[in-house]
């Protein structure tokens, strides 16, 4: 996170607004921002977005315009995922490096026709503008920001959220990492179908006019809102790291295990020298894993030991109030020769020790 950000963040539009309101949520700092904490109780939420579609806000998010004769050729040389191949209304989830190979952070970017968009967190905007924007030197490039006074964002999670976009009157785009445009009651609005593991997610970008239309809309039409505390809760449970948290400066592409991230027949790109060599001389001695823990829930930093030897460290937990039954994950670097192993890892809680186990795949909730 960025230093000082307590003092900086500025409440999101949708926190602004709710503010107003009778009850109005309690506001915490999230992705360098202020939102709601939450709206209900835990177990509603969490059931919202395992089992039915969840709101929430997204106004962290910040979308860049890259303009210019030289965009596509620029951008790719600075991302380590496609740029020229992506279809006119697809998206690809990117790192940024350094020379080293090292990651600077993450970004989402989007093709809309022949415009290239980047969505970029709030604790991480200034951060990687001025990376990128160092790198346009003789280039016919120019990043535009955009206006936040003028539009934001909100996303919808769930197994029913295409449910409640068609009631809504929206297009559902079909496949993961695509978008579509739509006027809707006189907006124009970018819909896009995110990356998710236990259930679709979508953002929508939207006009800051029609942000109050847009929010009690999705509540109209079946969607539960939710906050920080909970959409924070469901980004573990579903293995995705953030950076900062679960990815740090320090790291190599291949330790993330986001695959996902990587183009390897895109062409040259900063860092690529180092993501090549991985590739082709061998692996990496440590990879980000999830994990179900039994036992009490474990701290951040935890470290996790096998035979009586540290092989890793946890760098998030969550715990999951489930009808029925409570369950813990966390997402952890753990060393290559403990996953050889496959065997629970122990580690400290408190008065006891518990285990963890690495997760094959996204848990079954």
């Amino acid at each position: 996170m960025t230093e000082n950000l307590a003092v900086t963040a500025l409440p999101t539009p949708l926190a602004t607004q709710l503010a107003s309101a009778p009850n109005s949520p309690r506001l915490v700092e999230f992705r360098g921002a202020l939102t709601a904490q939450a709206f209900d109780a835990p177990a509603v939420e969490i059931a919202a977005l395992a089992k039915g579609a969840a709101a929430h806000d997204l106004g962290w998010m910040r979308r860049v315009n890259v303009r210019g004769e030289d965009r596509f050729r620029w951008l790719s040389g600075m991302v380590t995922n496609t740029v020229n191949d992506l279809p006119k209304n697809g998206g690809a989830w990117n790192l940024v490096l350094n020379a080293q190979g090292r990651i600077q952070g993450d970004l989402m970017v989007w093709r809309d026709g022949d415009a290239l968009d980047l969505l970029i967190a709030a604790d991480q905007y200034e951060k990687l503008i001025t990376h990128l924007d160092r790198f346009i030197i003789m280039d016919d490039v120019e990043l535009i920001g955009q206006d936040s006074t003028t539009e934001t964002s909100v996303g919808l999670i769930g197994p029913q959220a295409g449910e409640v976009l068609t009631r809504m009157g929206l297009p559902v785009p079909a496949a993961p990492m695509t978008m579509e445009r739509v006027e809707w009651n006189g907006l124009d609005l970018r819909i896009y179908h995110s990356y998710g593991t236990l259930a679709e997610h979508f953002e929508i970008g939207a006009p800051l006019a029609g942000l109050t239309l847009l929010w009690r809309a999705l509540s109209t039409a079946g969607a539960i809102p939710i906050g920080a505390d909970s959409l924070e809760t469901f980004r573990i449970a579903e293995g995705i790291p953030l950076y900062g948290v679960d990815i740090a400066e320090r790291d190599l592409p291949q330790e993330t295990s986001q695959m996902r991230a990587l183009h390897f027949s895109k062409g040259c790109y900063l860092g690529q020298e180092i993501v090549e060599r991985i590739r082709s001389r061998g692996n990496v001695h440590r990879h980000l894993r999830q994990l179900e823990l039994d036992g009490l829930l474990a701290k951040p930093g935890s470290e996790l030991v096998l035979e009586g030897a540290p092989v890793g460290t946890i760098t998030s937990v969550a715990e999951l109030p489930l009808l029925g039954s409570t369950r813990r994950f966390a997402l952890g670097v753990v060393r290559s020769e403990a996953e050889v192993k496959n065997q629970p890892l122990n580690y400290d809680a408190g008065s006891d020790t518990a285990s963890a186990r690495i997760l094959p795949a996204p848990p079954a909730l």
